[in-house]
């Protein structure tokens, strides 16, 4: 048996071309808006564990790589020195009790990490490790949040337009991530107008990202989805996606299910959200649910009880998950937008990607099956942007 020998947390910095942060300058996931000429910067942190006999598993983090994130991950990673690496579930729940007072978000690099030096070990793909048999994802254009600046997704006729143009190119559903400032007219014009403008057959989904001001703004924005046929609703008001009994209220309200619980930790606390009649899907990330391990224990929680689940976001670790599940619908290529890059890093030499220029003429992308993760990350870009290097161990 070989134990791990050293961590690594490499943080690195990258730039995005013509996106920028808006007037008021708070950086955020969601805060991001179309700048010609724009120079985004922006952070991620690259995981990598090796093992006595020689064995490397790596992680780069997509959206989870957040200054909070990463004190979690360094608060971690010294507790993996002389484990036994293929012990993942105890490591798994000896880190959730250990990190209990806090939200969780570090471990999910690490975890991934681990399953990576799972697969390289026995030279097999993460995604056959879990019984994976998708092979290729039906992939949905996540869009960037609205903008007040002019340019990018500035109206609701720019996200008319925009779904239109995604629908063409041939992406299996859209989802609006509509404006910070919780403007339910707004919100409304927008879900009829691009029903209206993609047609009937097309998937369609809201996600305000809690953005809508009260229960009220939520129902009334709900009941447009149900007008315009939304196949799902997503965290609609400033509960910040967390009350169960809000939503059960809500959901007795509208007829468009209602997918929540992307803020809600521990597979406990989204089993009783779930059962107290919180949603009608789950939301899962293999980064922000405490990787691999706590994104196929939320599967079968979900399988369990007979319902789908939906993961969040995008990256290798996703589609190894989703390859592997069969009660979910689609793979989130989040954010993009006209013009818009997503910003995830641009760290793989092997041609992986979550650009919009890369979906596959079917409306997919593929499930890597290499071995570990399946992918190949270039690590002298990493070191020559690299602003921070944690060592644990020899």
């Amino acid at each position: 048996m070989t134990t791990i020998s050293r961590v690594e947390v490499h943080v690195f910095g990258y730039e995005v071309e013509d996106l920028a942060l808006p007037p008021h300058g708070a950086a955020g996931v969601g805060n991001l808006v179309w700048q010609k000429g724009g120079r985004m910067p922006m952070s991620r942190y690259a995981v990598s564990i090796e093992t006595k006999d020689g064995a490397r598993g790596e992680y780069v983090t997509h959206w989870v790589g957040t200054p909070s994130a990463l004190g979690q991950t360094l608060m971690l990673a010294p507790h993996l020195l002389g484990r036994d690496p293929d012990a993942r579930v105890e490591i798994w729940e000896d880190m959730k009790r250990e990190i209990r007072a806090y939200d969780h978000m570090g471990h999910g690099p690490i975890d991934i990490a681990l399953w990576d030096l799972a697969g390289k070990r026995l030279g097999a793909s993460v995604a056959r490790l879990l019984g994976g048999y998708r092979k290729r994802l039906p992939t949905y254009a996540s869009t960037y949040h609205g903008q007040d600046p002019k340019g990018g997704l500035d109206t609701p006729e720019a996200f008319a337009d925009y779904a239109a143009a995604c629908k063409e190119q041939g992406f299996a559903g859209f989802k609006i991530h509509g404006w910070h400032d919780g403007d339910v007219a707004r919100e409304v014009r927008n879900v009829l107008g691009v029903r209206a403008a993609v047609g009937d057959d097309f998937p369609l989904m809201l996600d305000p990202a809690c953005q809508l001001r009260t229960w009220m703004d939520a129902l009334r924005v709900g009941r447009a989805c149900d007008e315009a046929g939304f196949f799902w609703y997503e965290d609609p008001y400033r509960d910040a996606g967390v009350s169960a009994e809000g939503h059960k209220r809500l959901r007795e309200k509208l007829r468009t299910p209602l997918l929540v619980s992307e803020h809600v930790r521990t597979i406990e606390q989204k089993a009783a959200f779930l059962m107290a009649g919180g949603c009608d899907m789950i939301h899962a990330d293999p980064e922000y649910d405490m990787g691999i391990t706590g994104a196929i224990k939320l599967a079968h929680l979900c399988e369990a009880f007979g319902l789908d689940l939906q993961f969040h976001a995008c990256g290798p670790a996703h589609r190894a998950v989703i390859s592997a599940t069969r009660n979910t619908h689609f793979y989130e290529m989040a954010l993009v937008g006209p013009g818009m890059a997503n910003a995830v890093p641009p760290v793989y030499t092997c041609g992986y990607s979550d650009q919009p220029k890369d979906l596959g003429k079917d409306g997919c992308v593929p499930v890597p099956d290499g071995p570990g993760l399946g992918v190949t990350y270039d690590w002298a870009y990493i070191e020559q942007h690299r602003t921070a290097h944690h060592v644990f161990g020899g």
